[in-house]
């Protein structure tokens, strides 16, 4: 579900590294918003990663 359906962004995983070296698995979710947007001239409700929304890659539907 964690997926931005404009550029495909989606959850990472890696380790969290405590100040004594001990490391555990963590995930990092990217900032999704559930917008409307115009697609091919149709106004749908998509999720969409606020680095596209910011960078005007989506047009918003008002």
């Amino acid at each position: 579900m964690a997926v931005c359906s404009i550029c495909g962004k989606r959850t990472t995983t890696g380790n969290q590294v405590s100040h004594s070296n001990i490391k555990t698995k963590r995930t990092w979710s990217p900032n999704l918003q559930r917008v409307k947007i115009i697609l091919n001239g149709t106004t749908k409700k998509v999720y969409v990663c606020t680095r596209c929304l910011r960078s005007g890659k989506v047009q918003r539907a008002v």
